[in-house]
């Protein structure tokens, strides 16, 4: 996604946090442009801007997502588990809903990935098929608004309070080497 100019600032890896709300603001974008496209092409040939905009939605699903999902199952969800505190045990219940959540996900994704892989393919889709992927779609939105609502609302704000600093650096860490990025450079100071 593409930083606008006069815009808020993303967060980087030594605010794994930030970084973990900034991936929500990408699911959403890229979800909307999956529904939009699908809505607006409406089973016909899909021309080159609707190939791209899908195409480019599905690879962010299929690679940058599953990176988001780890960084929490990971890094920060394991940490939360390790402090033993009243808010913790309560919030223990969310955080096992949410896990099974990316599971329902990452499930629907595939089938969705499937069916607009056979639309690409095929030149068109059926009205069956159309209409399971707008299902799938909406069913996406539906569950990803709540389980935003929930990491941001309740369990982003939780780890910011329960984890050391040191902790959230070593999240940061995390996330940078699943990315690939080395995390011994100027972006990682002992905040």
């Amino acid at each position: 996604m593409l930083t606008q100019i006069g815009g808020k600032i993303e967060s980087d890896f030594t605010q794994p946090l930030g970084m973990l709300s900034d991936c929500h603001k990408r699911i959403r974008y890229f979800l909307n442009a999956l529904l939009a496209t699908v809505d607006h092409a409406n089973r016909g040939s899909l021309t080159p801007h609707q190939r791209t905009s899908l195409e480019a939605a599905l690879r962010y699903f299929r690679e940058a997502a599953p990176k988001h999902t780890a960084d929490e199952e990971q890094s920060l969800f394991p940490r939360l588990r390790r402090t033993d505190t009243p808010e913790m045990r309560v919030t223990l219940e969310k955080i096992e809903r949410l896990e099974a959540e990316h599971r329902k996900a990452e499930l629907q994704h595939q089938e969705a990935d499937a069916i607009v892989h056979l639309w690409m393919t095929e030149g068109g889709i059926s009205p069956e098929a159309h209409a399971r992927l707008t299902d799938i779609l909406t069913e996406l939105s539906e569950l990803y608004e709540r389980h935003i609502a929930l990491e941001e609302a309740e369990v982003f704000p939780l780890a910011a309070v329960l984890l050391s600093d040191v902790e959230k650096n070593i999240v940061g860490r995390e996330m940078a080497a699943r990315r690939g990025i080395e995390s011994n450079n100027s972006n990682f100071g002992s905040r």
